[in-house]
């Protein structure tokens, strides 16, 4: 048996590799592979050294009603533009990043067959967000399901009524975590830390450190848990021989 998890340890680590720190995920608009992009467009053009999506993608991530999800970023009138060029910039981060190796989980969706879970996201980036979209209107905590889309396009349902922005979302946290489907976890932890995901950033992409920094975690949480199983059957294997 002992032989058996040692074997499983071996495997496991080998599971999870360094492949995790540079990959696409399964979706709509990823490219299989990341790689350069020299002409990511605007906000999207900080990931152009290392991208998952194309310049193609990342024009229609600025684009009102795009071709990429057809969603109406208006549905509760025209939003501000402060608050859209974090939907944007969010847009790209979703699309662009080839760092999000720990937190992608399988979707059992018809549009995409993984998604993110719990990305942890600095302070600041969360913060500045909700601060510029809390004068906004929205009908919706949860962004991914429950439209009316008998137009084409996402509306509010007949039963939802516009409401402030600070009344749907109270706080960063709750916007961060519920627009999504918890794809963001909120943090206090802010951008110098190195152990939270950014998603405003110039220069080279600071966010491959965090995602190792979250990679080695888990290796390290999974060869302590095998070798702890390993250690108990050799245990009960010399008792029972004894």
């Amino acid at each position: 048996m002992w032989v058996v998890l040692a074997l499983l340890l071996a495997l496991s680590s080998g599971a999870l590799s360094l492949d995790k720190l540079n990959m696409c995920m399964d979706a709509k608009h990823h490219k299989e592979e990341p790689g350069p992009e020299g002409q990511l467009y605007q906000q999207c053009s900080p990931w152009r050294d290392n991208a998952c999506c194309k310049a193609n993608t990342t024009e229609e991530a600025h684009n009102d009603n795009s071709y990429l999800y057809n969603f109406n970023w208006n549905h509760c009138g025209a939003m501000s533009p402060n608050c859209k060029k974090h939907f944007v910039q969010d847009t790209c981060f979703y699309e662009c990043s080839p760092h999000l190796g720990p937190w992608i989980k399988p979707a059992d969706v018809s549009w995409r067959k993984e998604r993110i879970l719990d990305v942890p996201l600095c302070k600041e980036d969360c913060e500045s967000w909700w601060d510029d979209c809390k004068d906004d209107f929205t009908c919706k905590t949860n962004w991914h399901k429950g439209w009316d889309w008998s137009s084409g396009i996402n509306q509010c349902p007949a039963d939802r009524q516009c409401r402030k922005w600070s009344d749907v979302f109270p706080t960063p946290k709750s916007m961060c975590e519920q627009i999504w489907s918890n794809s963001y976890l909120y943090t206090t932890l802010t951008k110098n830390s190195g152990r939270c995901m950014q998603l405003w950033f110039d220069g080279a992409n600071p966010n491959k450190k965090v995602a190792e920094y979250y990679l080695n975690n888990a290796q390290q949480r999974q060869s302590f848990t095998l070798m702890t199983l390993l250690l108990l059957a050799v245990t009960s294997s010399s008792v029972m021989m004894n």
